[in-house]
């Protein structure tokens, strides 16, 4: 396949995915946080412990931008900092008790749309589904 080709088909996906995603995840945040608060909160959720320098780095944000975020959010008790026991000038970020809750409840209502979404969807649909997003996890979004 021509490189050019593949390089085109990505950008479709990943504007698809972009779409999708909003789909997936509208009306999943709480009035009570911003957006940006939520997308933090979203990738504290599967990626925690994370440090201010990972969620700085993940959501394209200056570092005083993240540390005003993280302020609010621990103001809020949505997250916890916790000490590096062996580099005291690093910190970890988790999600506090009050932050899983909100968390959860946010993955329950994009797993909702998600259900409905394949709702038609037959086995060997949903295990091509599965095939493509473990293959596509492997071989291009790997870390």
């Amino acid at each position: 396949m021509n490189k050019n080709t593949l390089f085109d088909k990505l950008v479709s996906f990943t504007t698809s995915v972009h779409r999708v995603t909003h789909e997936l995840t509208k009306n999943a945040k709480p009035d009570s946080i911003s957006q940006v608060q939520y997308n933090i909160l979203e990738y504290i959720a599967v990626s925690q412990p994370v440090t201010p320098s990972e969620i700085n780095d993940c959501q394209n944000m200056s570092m005083p931008n993240t540390s005003r975020e993280l302020s609010k959010l621990n103001k809020k008790k949505l997250i916890e900092k916790i000490n590096d026991s062996k580099d005291r000038r690093k910190q970890y970020i988790r999600l506090s008790h009050e932050g899983e809750a909100i968390m959860n409840e946010a993955f329950a209502s994009i797993e909702s749309h998600f259900l409905m979404r394949i709702q038609n969807a037959s086995k060997e649909d949903l295990e091509d589904i599965e095939r493509a997003i473990d293959t596509l996890q492997k071989k291009l979004f790997y870390p």
